[in-house]
């Protein structure tokens, strides 16, 4: 490492506060008098996307506040301490661009690689340093010059280069795989809707629309469904029941080793294989708590989150739930599997035809939502939608595990590329 020099973050890139504006500057749609304006809900885990932008009056931007090819917008202020220094590389799209005065453009030097500079604004090192500025303030407020004053070591220019190349060789990497996850989940979306008004016929092929086959169809409450199928309700799928909290004062309630206990805390995914709180069988009987087998599966039925979505959610384990959630036994001719996919895909009408008006945390009436309408193809049929669904499910959970290997390998990577812990030169010999 004789060959890498101790520099502030400052000798890399400079520092340049974006447009102050008042809203009679802004504007909704672009003009010839008019510069982009980014701001901090468009710089995103590093990459910046261009969507609810608004556009500025030019006369409120200097010649300097242009962003250049290469340029890094930084997040300087926000409401949210974790949001504060993040970062993206912005790229020359032909746009003249700028950001607003809660971001910072950092503009590499001449004799330094951009693609290096803007990796290190994503680096450990550079989010431990943000981290201990903002821990000893109580303003969510980063100056220019605090950024600069990040410590580090920098390697030759020529080594920047190589190190840049690996990095964005990952990154390139991970945006496929990104990609290909958004992909799989438009399938998967495309998919439920079908298999769950159409089915799989006799042949296991999806069966033919009313217009291309309106003899295979008959008129229910619902509309047309399949022949087969039958009009049901939420609440004749089964017996719903809630939960309950069993004390928290009573240690021998909570061992750390016990009953999956679900609350809306839990519901970050659509399948729950381990939660943060258990439970004991004592407290289950004391509580009068229900234990629910694998693969049942439960909806919130009070919580916040129910402002942007109606979670519906499988758990893998036994477990038991809280006050807020009811879990589903469903009756015998009722596939377990085929309930997931069944809610989920009705979740948003179930959603907006259940929830009680005037209630300050969002709740579902019980009586609206037993009582919601949907279709229901036989047991057997529900089995073959189930195994088609689950295939493409498979795979999507593989490509998301596969992504999340990937980010782990890079922040490896990379704290080890831009400490000098790792060299690069023998790295690209082996790539050979």
């Amino acid at each position: 490492m004789s060959d890498w020099q101790s520099l502030r973050l400052g000798d890399m890139a400079q520092g340049i506060r974006g447009v102050s504006y008042i809203p009679e500057n802004l504007h909704e749609t672009s003009s010839p008098k008019t510069v982009t304006l980014l701001r901090s809900n468009n710089i995103n885990n590093g990459v910046i996307n261009l969507k609810n932008v608004k556009f500025v009056s030019e006369a409120n931007v200097s010649e300097r506040q242009i962003i250049q090819k290469g340029d890094i917008a930084v997040c300087m202020s926000n409401g949210s301490k974790a949001l504060v220094g993040k970062a993206a590389r912005l790229f020359d799209d032909g746009a003249r661009m700028t950001v607003g005065a809660f971001c910072s453009i950092f503009r590499p030097k001449v004799g330094c690689d951009d693609r290096f500079v803007a990796h290190v604004f994503q680096s450990q090192q550079y989010r431990q340093h943000i981290d201990v500025v903002l821990a000893g303030s109580a303003i969510n407020n980063l100056q220019n010059k605090t950024v600069e004053n990040l410590q580090l070591l920098a390697p030759s220019y020529l080594d920047q280069q190589k190190i840049a190349q690996i990095l964005d060789t990952l990154d390139t990497q991970i945006q496929k795989t990104k990609a290909l996850i958004a992909k799989l989940e438009k399938i998967k979306e495309g998919l439920l809707h079908d298999l769950l008004t159409r089915g799989i016929d006799q042949n296991g092929q999806l069966r033919l629309t009313p217009d291309q086959a309106p003899g295979i169809y008959k008129e229910s409450a619902l509309g047309l469904i399949p022949k087969e199928w039958e009009a049901t309700t939420v609440g004749e799928l089964g017996v719903w029941r809630g939960g309950a909290t069993p004390s928290k004062g009573n240690q021998k309630f909570w061992p750390s080793q016990g009953l999956l206990w679900v609350s809306p805390k839990d519901l970050n995914q659509d399948i729950i294989d381990i939660t943060e709180d258990k439970v004991s069988e004592l407290a289950c009987g004391v509580a009068n708590l229900t234990i629910f087998p694998p693969e049942t599966v439960l909806v919130v039925f009070r919580s916040g989150i129910l402002r942007r979505k109606l979670p519906v959610v499988k758990v893998l384990k036994m477990f038991t739930v809280n006050q807020d959630i009811k879990a589903l036994l469903p009756s015998d001719e009722i596939s377990k599997g085929f309930i997931h996919y069944l809610l989920q895909g009705h979740a948003k009408g179930i959603l907006n035809s259940s929830l009680k008006a005037g209630t300050t945390v969002e709740s579902l009436d019980f009586r609206f939502f037993s009582s919601y309408r949907l279709p229901l193809p036989p047991l057997d049929e529900q089995e073959k939608i189930s195994a088609r669904l689950g295939s493409i499910e498979k795979r999507l959970a593989q490509e998301i595990k596969f992504l999340e290997k990937q980010k782990i390998n890079k922040i490896g990577l990379m704290d080890d590329l831009l400490t000098g812990h790792v060299r690069v030169t023998p790295l690209l010999k082996d790539a050979v």
